[in-house]
């Protein structure tokens, strides 16, 4: 993606102006994915204010209630990005003055981390003054820090990124970790200034960055990516040899990865089983992780653009799949039918992540709870679902130990939260509930372009008729459903003293209120200022 942005060569990077800047790639996590959320954000008071932003904010209702109501700061998006930018500037302003220095940022920033929960990773540009990064106190994301010498030969550049390897391929040394609760601020021409701004409250970083999205030559908090991939093939290998009987172990001829990152997982599998390994799959690199993908059907067709099985490398064999994990199941259950498809005897699946019950609320959006396979499955049921003979899982133990046993501090933590609910963070009541309407706000556009789409190629269903017409709204379990079935359901809710809970917007609408302007849905492109909406007390 940044090549094609700034081009293989780098030439557009030497166009660029000044001598500092960031960026970001983007994923979207709570809120959409939509150009308005395009990382970084920018605001021009105080000072001149760009960040961008890994991770999640899990009480993003609350601060958007301070923006609105204490701070008088407009949100533009529903990006918890864009409140954490303002909740800083806002902190920031707190200084009255028209230069700051290095003690009013990290004064600020520590008030910032007082407001925000969650975890979180972020550079920030002043404009002027330098550049900022910082990372929240559990560690859960990552960001580390490095130099090299000036092109010109006079001081050092300096770089921070969410993976080394980024470092590494741009001749950046002397990486380190930026740790738990620590922001750093780096000026041009000056060396780097680090500050503890919170309390480092545990050192627990995203088990699943090991176990897929990182790079496997990162090393993330001194645990080497690669060697944690390793170890989880050997430990996966152990479980494999527990749960499958020696007639079935016999039978497999052949351990097959699921490309790229199950690829070194799978190798110690193999090796532990003493079975052949073979790439019986070819990657198309042109086509997108498929988990991320925003509906079920464009997961499904992907997957088979994807990757493209050799059938002599299937044909007649029973052969152990081996995944980094196991999400919707929507990939697994394809990739079995491909290997079926291909000539494979029989299909076993093992994953070197255990099972997926539960939503990751730290900047991963995995899928809502009700979307993955193991959350209301067992390891019996999901096989049937996907096809396979049995569907092997690493068990937890087994997987913080294979990171743990190569981190450099003893007594290791990680944030779990996905495999098992427990969370490293504290998480507000009714968290969940809001995260599945946020998901389902970033459906809306999409749906409604897909019902366009379909009226116009005239194989609409009537569903998507009515989605075309009326458009879509999201109910109170974040499902979608069309705008016209909305206000139906809405006007069946029962009433007390003839007051309903959306008895104040239903007067506006008949002419009833104290004015004959109804109230804004809201401002600019968003629905995400309290303050836009009148309250039934002022009918």
């Amino acid at each position: 993606m940044a090549a094609k942005v700034f081009r293989d060569d780098g030439g557009r990077v030497a166009d660029l102006a000044g001598y500092m800047g960031i960026g970001h790639l983007r994923y979207p996590t709570a809120g959409s994915s939509a150009n308005a959320e395009a990382q970084p954000f920018y605001v021009n008071s105080p000072y001149g204010i760009c960040l961008s932003h890994n991770g999640n904010l899990i009480n993003a209702p609350e601060l958007k209630r301070f923006l609105d109501y204490e701070a008088h700061r407009h949100i533009n998006t529903e990006s918890d990005s864009e409140l954490m930018l303002n909740i800083f500037a806002n902190e920031l302003n707190e200084t009255k003055k028209a230069r700051v220095n290095d003690r009013d940022i990290f004064a600020a920033l520590g008030r910032m981390y007082n407001k925000c929960v969650g975890g979180w990773a972020c550079t920030a540009m002043l404009a002027g003054f330098g550049l900022i990064g910082c990372r929240d106190s559990y560690g859960i994301r990552p960001l580390v820090i490095g130099s090299r010498p000036s092109d010109n030969g006079e001081g050092m550049d300096w770089m921070m990124a969410s993976e080394s390897v980024a470092l590494d391929q741009r001749g950046f040394t002397n990486v380190m970790d930026i740790k738990p609760g620590q922001a750093v601020i780096v000026q041009k021409g000056a060396a780097p200034v680090f500050y503890q701004v919170q309390e480092m409250k545990r050192y627990a970083p995203d088990i699943f960055e090991y176990v897929y999205f990182a790079r496997p030559d990162t090393v993330i908090d001194g645990i080497s990516v690669q060697e944690s991939r390793e170890r989880m093939g050997y430990k996966l290998a152990d479980t494999i040899v527990r749960r499958l009987d020696a007639k079935e172990l016999a039978d497999i001829d052949v351990v097959i990865p699921i490309p790229e990152t199950a690829n070194t997982s799978a190798t110690c599998v193999a090796e532990r089983l003493k079975k052949p390994y073979f790439q019986g799959f070819v990657k198309n690199r042109y086509v997108f992780r498929t988990f991320i993908m925003p509906g079920q059907k464009a997961r499904e067709k992907s997957v088979r653009r994807k990757l493209n099985p050799m059938k002599v490398k299937f044909d007649g064999k029973t052969v152990l799949l081996v995944d980094d994990s196991i999400v919707r199941g929507t990939t697994s259950r394809e990739i079995v039918n491909m290997a079926r498809e291909a000539g494979a005897k029989n299909v076993y699946f093992a994953s070197c992540a255990p099972r997926i019950t539960h939503a990751h609320i730290y900047g991963i959006d995995l899928a809502s709870p009700s979307e993955l396979i193991a959350h209301h499955r067992d390891e019996y049921a999901i096989a049937k679902h996907i096809g396979a003979a049995k569907v092997i899982y690493q068990t937890l133990p087994d997987l913080k130990a294979a990171c743990a046993e190569l981190s450099p501090r003893p007594n290791q933590e990680f944030e779990v939260g996905v495999f098992c609910g427990s969370y490293v963070t504290p998480v507000e009541p009714g968290y969940f509930e809001h995260l599945e309407k946020v998901r389902g706000e970033t459906k809306k556009m999409k749906v409604m372009e897909r019902a366009r789409e379909a009226v116009a190629h005239g194989d609409a269903n009537e569903m998507e008729i009515q989605i075309a017409t009326s458009g879509v709204r999201v109910d109170q379990s974040g499902a979608l459903i069309p705008a016209s079935e909305y206000y139906a359901s809405e006007c069946s809710i029962p009433k007390v003293n003839g007051n309903g809970p959306h008895s104040g917007r239903k007067r506006w609408r008949e002419g009833e209120g104290k004015s004959t302007t109804p109230p804004k849905n809201g401002m600019d492109i968003s629905l995400h200022n309290f303050g836009d909406f009148q309250h039934e007390s002022q009918d």
